[in-house]
């Protein structure tokens, strides 16, 4: 099982097949080439994490062969970031751990923590602004995560239903000074929300990975449901993270990062130029790695909490 110091030397690396880069390796090292056969990046296999590769690619049995030895995953994307494929590396046979999964009493418990866990993090990212007018978004905030603690006959549906409350004073504040009009995923009708599908499928994948270190069932979850392929768990487990990814596209507005990026608009979604999305999902990942020890750590324990299934253990908390 992979530990928290191996964990850290552990890279990400992007590749985009328009750029024309190939993969090939030299002495158990990863060797990246632009289509003028130059070095464009070097790694130890043993330093790596995932392979994200944007556009269509060519995987030979060697590559195949080389994620399997080394443990590391590969995964690829459309250019529009939309997972269509992945060679995930897996802890196999945790029979105990699934066990746990499927047989726990805990799933509200669970969702309800998660679920006030996101709250705390985006009532942070509020102070972080240090605007008074978004206070009252804090206070309601506040309130959510006040109810989420003191009601115990919460369903499901009703945890979903605050954290959906939670989250329009939340991006209605947070983006106030960017004609925002409201989260919809997967619908892009404005820049950000183009922007957060990205970021977000870049966190998904990271934490999704992290997981199958412990060898979880990933489609089986506690807040959210199961459904046909759905990764359920990921889906859980990714929500206290989401305001990493929520701050740093609000900083690259303030900053004017995004100004030079390029997107076209597409029957009513806006799309980003590949070489743009090339560069904003590179500044994803920095900012996600800013935290890697709190996000290792935050799944260790979870991993661990899953294994004893006692609601008097301590159920992990992430602070942005």
């Amino acid at each position: 099982m992979l530990t928290k110091p191996d964990f850290l030397e552990k890279k990400i690396i992007l590749i985009f097949s328009k750029d024309g880069d190939k993969i090939s390796f030299k002495n158990d090292n990863i060797v990246v080439r632009g289509n003028d056969s130059k070095i464009k990046f070097q790694l130890s296999c043993y330093s790596l994490f995932a392979i994200y590769i944007i556009g269509g690619f060519e995987l030979t049995s060697g590559i195949i062969e080389k994620s399997k030895k080394f443990g590391f995953s590969i995964l690829l994307f459309t250019y529009s970031f939309k997972l269509y494929a992945s060679i995930n590396f897996k802890l196999e046979g945790n029979t105990l751990l699934r066990k746990k999964q499927y047989c726990t009493t805990n799933s509200l418990y669970i969702a309800k923590k998660i679920i006030i866990n996101k709250i705390e993090n985006q009532r942070d990212i509020l102070y972080k602004l240090r605007d008074k007018t978004v206070y009252d978004g804090i206070i309601n905030l506040d309130t959510q995560i006040q109810k989420l603690n003191l009601d115990d006959t919460l369903t499901n549906y009703q945890i979903m239903g605050i954290e959906g409350i939670s989250a329009k004073v939340y991006f209605n504040r947070l983006y106030k000074d960017f004609n925002w009009k409201g989260r919809e995923p997967r619908v892009k009708r404005d820049k950000i929300n183009a922007l957060l599908d990205i970021g977000y499928t870049v966190l998904f994948n990271y934490i999704d990975g992290l997981l199958n270190i412990y060898g979880f069932d990933e489609y089986k979850g506690n807040l959210h449901q199961e459904f046909f392929n759905r990764k359920s768990l990921v889906c859980d487990l990714v929500e206290p993270f989401r305001p990493i990814v929520d701050y740093k596209i609000k900083k690259m507005f303030s900053l004017k990062q995004i100004e030079h990026y390029s997107f076209d608009e597409k029957n009513y979604q806006y799309i980003i130029d590949w070489k743009d999305a090339s560069e904003f999902s590179t500044e994803i990942l920095l900012e996600i790695n800013l935290y890697k020890d709190k996000i290792f750590d935050y799944i260790l324990k979870y991993y661990r909490w899953v294994m004893k299934d006692d609601i008097c253990n301590e159920f992990p908390k992430f602070a942005i």
